[in-house]
């Protein structure tokens, strides 16, 4: 009741780190601490498919965006849906992007470390010749469609959700390193 042993009972239960809220999450991230777990306890069932998943992802890529071919020197040549997904360099193309996401999906447990390797890697998208900062923009739709099929009735309208919150991010940031490289490139002209 209201007694000094209860009192203390219920302060220590308090401050036991199980019973404790999770912290807060990073006001830059646009997850809560709920919904990057929910992520990261997903992206597991997906990761153990990274390659299937990529491949799935870089088929969709080019269905709806068949110019975008011509940015990949080792695969423009393939014309037909059974020579992209038996594509040994699209295999590797595929699973390096997705390992890529995969770093980017758990460093928003960091997200000056997010930052740092998202950007980067947006920014080195400056050498491939013909590339424009909204090709990012268009994996969205096929990433999610690759998630959804290699998650099939796990991928509920919660994750489907978290999962868009989680790519536009990561693919804004995307674009938003390969404008910053092209600034950095112009102050280094400058100097």
């Amino acid at each position: 009741m209201g007694c000094k042993l209860s009192q203390l009972a219920s302060s220590e239960f308090h401050s036991d780190p199980f019973h404790r809220p999770p912290p807060p999450s990073d006001p830059r991230s646009p997850l809560t601490t709920k919904q990057q777990y929910c992520m990261l306890a997903s992206w597991k069932g997906i990761f153990r498919q990274i390659e299937k998943t990529g491949i799935i992802l870089f088929v969709k890529l080019f269905e709806e965006n068949e110019e975008l071919l011509h940015l990949f020197e080792k695969f423009r040549e393939l014309r037909t849906k059974e020579a992209i997904v038996s594509s040994a360099e699209l295999a590797e193309h595929a699973t390096q992007v997705m390992h890529t996401l995969d770093e980017g999906i758990k460093g928003l447990a960091d997200m000056d470390s997010f930052f740092a390797y998202v950007r980067h890697v947006g920014g080195t998208h400056r050498q491939v010749p013909g590339f424009k900062a909204e090709n990012f923009l268009k994996i969205e739709q096929p990433f999610l469609e690759a998630a959804k099929t290699t998650l099939g009735d796990r991928y509920t309208p919660n994750i489907e959700n978290i999962y868009k919150l989680t790519i536009r991010f990561i693919l804004e940031n995307l674009v938003k390193g390969y404008e910053d490289g092209g600034n950095e490139n112009e102050i280094q002209k400058q100097m």
